[in-house]
């Protein structure tokens, strides 16, 4: 998985949200996020990868973030 830079962290109230792109075997990508709450022993991190495949890595960051920043709002 790349989230090449820490830069595509973004809180949204509890919840930290971090898009990744990760590159498939027969080419293309997929995206995957984290969803991150609470601290240390009582931290929770969600990982989503959904299911279209995607032709760059940064229309699979994108996609991912888009979805990441909606269940956040959400919850």
């Amino acid at each position: 998985m790349n989230n090449k830079n820490n830069e595509m962290n973004i809180t949204v109230g509890r919840f930290l949200v971090s898009p990744m792109y990760q590159a498939r075997a027969g080419g293309g990508f997929d995206a995957l996020v984290s969803i991150r709450s609470g601290r240390g022993m009582a931290s929770v991190d969600r990982l989503m990868r959904f299911t279209p495949q995607f032709i760059s890595p940064s229309a699979a960051l994108c996609y991912a973030q888009v979805e990441g920043l909606a269940w956040a709002r959400c919850h």
